[in-house]
């Protein structure tokens, strides 16, 4: 297994690949980046490539915003024809996007295999388009890297009899897997995003990006509102933005760096954003700075998937304006809360948090930081 494509499109997929595609590289592959373009904007793209170091793409796409058929038609259509030029031994995916649903359809159906980095999650609440795009991705895909004992479990559920090491967090100098492996192949890898997040942050001045934005450790509630549940319903995010409300009158900072799908959805709705005087809005903020403000806050009030995991690695809770989650484990151990989409619970749970009631014990659920080694280690024995 020489050749790889490993198709992004939007900033979680960015991170994921980042360290991924370096020891790829590093290791011998000959690596095919192809950028969907589903994050279209600046903030959400190109600056994540240069703070991340991730290379510059062999082909993007640039299919912009869309509506969820439009948009993983036209990446279906563009990505096959690569592919097809390309003639890859392995396409490799990421999460739960329509560039990850696009990007192993147009493989299976040419027959290339797939392997899905960050498979087995499951909200099981098919009205949300990422859950139907983890579920089709898992089912067509040959290898299988799951974060989580819990991801195995839900891919068991669904009929995949063959885990590594009976599900367990594999060794990753000697994952038990080679040439004649029984396919497809579930292994739990840990968790990439634990690797970055962590080496990332050891790496940043947090005083310098505190005192830029204006905050104190342990001293605010960090925002962020993204997915289409939220935004396109104007009504839920009323009951958010009410909530902030709330917590900035007990006192308490807010900050609320804001997706431009999240500030077109104020605009559009009529939501004034500059009527609480301790809710700090600002413009999305870079992977490094975003990592420091989640580490130093006293809570997060998030519908970020990727959010709710850095926030654990740092210890800090998370409130969820959800009514599922992909990571139950965290919501079952206590750390994450979820309040749907309730303004009262929201509000109530924030500042318990920023007046220091939170959750004890820590469970290091998603590895132990070596989660690419091992994804590297397996692509080889495969070779």
């Amino acid at each position: 297994m020489k050749k790889i494509v490993s198709i992004v499109g939007a900033r979680p997929q960015f991170i994921k690949a980042s360290r991924v595609c370096r020891q790829l590289r590093d290791n011998g592959f000959r690596e095919v980046l192809v950028h969907t373009g589903q994050h279209y904007d600046l903030n959400m793209s190109d600056i994540f490539f240069a703070e991340l170091g991730i290379p510059q793409p062999d082909y993007h796409l640039g299919v912009g915003s869309a509506s969820h058929g439009k948009q993983t038609g036209d990446m279906l259509s563009s990505i096959e024809q690569i592919l097809l030029r390309e003639k890859p031994d392995l396409v490799l995916v990421y999460g739960d996007t329509n560039s990850t649903l696009a990007g192993s359809l147009a493989a299976s159906k040419i027959h290339v295999p797939v392997a899905h980095v960050e498979a087995g999650l499951r909200s099981y609440n098919k009205s949300m388009p990422e859950e139907v795009n983890r579920v089709v991705t898992d089912h067509v895909s040959d290898i299988l890297f799951c974060p989580t004992e819990i991801s195995i479990n839900n891919l068991v559920k669904e009929g995949f009899d063959n885990p590594v090491n009976g599900g367990k967090l594999i060794d990753r100098d000697d994952p038990a897997v080679g040439p004649g492996s029984a396919m497809p192949l579930v292994a739990n890898v840990g968790d990439v995003m634990y690797d970055i997040a962590v080496s990332m942050c050891e790496m940043v001045n947090p005083g310098s990006v505190l005192e830029r934005f204006g905050l104190a450790k342990n001293k605010y509630i960090l925002v962020t509102i993204h997915r289409a549940e939220n935004t396109d319903n104007p009504d839920n995010l009323r009951i958010i933005w009410e909530a902030l409300g709330e917590i900035a009158r007990a006192g308490i900072n807010v900050f609320f760096p804001l997706h431009p799908r999240t500030r077109k959805a104020f605009m559009e709705n009529s939501i004034p954003l500059d009527t609480e005087t301790n809710i700090q809005c600002a413009e999305p903020v870079s992977y490094s700075e975003m990592l420091v403000l989640e580490s130093n806050a006293s809570g997060i009030i998030t519908d970020s998937g990727g959010v709710q995991k850095e926030g654990f690695f740092f210890r800090v809770p998370c409130i969820i304006p959800r009514n599922e989650t992909e990571w139950v484990e965290l919501v079952e151990s206590g750390w994450n809360i979820l309040t749907g989409i309730d303004r009262e619970k929201i509000a109530g749970t924030a500042i318990g948090l920023a007046r220091g009631t939170g959750p004890g014990d820590w469970h290091p659920y998603y590895g132990d930081g070596h989660a690419v080694d091992r994804i590297v280690t397996i692509l080889k024995g495969l070779d």
